[in-house]
């Protein structure tokens, strides 16, 4: 039997979907499993699965695994379900609903190799102890580099580095076009790569992207914050989530749609009076120190 799991959207899912592959290979044991996703690399080594493809080369497809063969297509999206959009469970749980398998608390896992560690450790060798911090998150070009539905206010942010920075070499896991923070490295290599910059880090500072995920399938606690989405849908037990404080003004909802908010948003609709409310730095810094 062939079985396609299809996964759209972001670096963050393909990584979550590396927990989704696990419940497939339980329920379909002698199958052979295709993911296509865009992003391939999430699923080197995986042990799970068969082949990886791109959504650019499903081209011959049908011919390949589907016709005249015994298979299983697994295309829907949780993101359009209705236990996805009015926050009922975790994702986890809703992606396997929709397909019709077993949740059994299955964590994603990325697979790396010996080569590539030895490879890029050298990249992240520094005379303090590491903080890797990622505090903005979304795609280029988004239009903003601060998205207030999710990530941590500048000001926030210099206070943390501040307050670390004589003891830790603080390493901003960012995009090219994102704000470069004081007295920071800045990690701007693939993910894979990053991936070993956390397995390094002593203390990390993380939001919902692609890096609390990333972070989790190494089985690295991490503290996470978390201002719209949610931590019930999105998080792991493993790591400690810090909440944003409760909205100072009244959320701006009249264009909302399926959800009260997008995941990225510009400064113009934040409903709080000063960037300083959103976070109390002192529970993230007690977060942290508990690494």
């Amino acid at each position: 039997m062939n079985v396609i799991f299809q996964i759209d959207g972001g670096l963050g899912k393909s990584i979550m979907a590396t927990a989704m592959v696990k419940v497939l290979r339980k329920r379909y044991k002698n199958a052979h499993i295709i993911v296509v996703t865009p992003y391939s690399d999430v699923f080197l080594n995986n042990p799970h699965i068969n082949e990886c493809i791109t959504p650019d080369n499903m081209n011959g497809a049908y011919l390949k695994y589907i016709k005249d063969q015994d298979c299983k297509i697994f295309v829907e999206d949780p993101y359009r379900n209705t236990s996805f959009l009015t926050d009922k469970e975790h994702l986890f749980r809703t992606w396997c609903k929709m397909y019709g398998l077993n949740y059994n608390n299955e964590q994603p896992e990325l697979y790396l190799t010996q080569p590539e560690i030895d490879y890029f450790k050298p990249f992240y060798q520094t005379e303090k102890p590491i903080m890797a911090i990622q505090p903005n998150g979304g795609p280029i070009g988004q239009g903003f580099q601060y998205s207030w539905t999710r990530d941590i206010p500048e000001p926030t942010v210099n206070e943390i580095i501040e307050h670390y920075i004589n003891d830790y070499t603080v390493i901003h896991i960012k995009r090219q076009d994102q704000y470069v923070y004081p007295n920071t490295m800045q990690a701007l290599d693939g993910f894979r790569s990053i991936a070993i910059l956390l397995q390094l880090s002593n203390k990390r500072l993380l939001i919902d992207s692609f890096g609390q995920h990333l972070a989790a399938s190494l089985g690295i606690k991490s503290t996470v914050c978390w201002v719209t989405t949610k931590p019930k849908i999105f998080g792991y037990k493993l790591h400690h989530n810090v909440l944003a404080e409760p909205f100072t003004k009244e959320p701006q909802l009249q264009n909302s749609a399926y959800q009260p908010f997008n995941l990225a948003q510009d400064i113009s609709s934040i409903p709080y009076n000063d960037l300083n409310e959103v976070f109390d730095t002192n529970k993230i810094i007690e977060s942290i120190n508990k690494q």
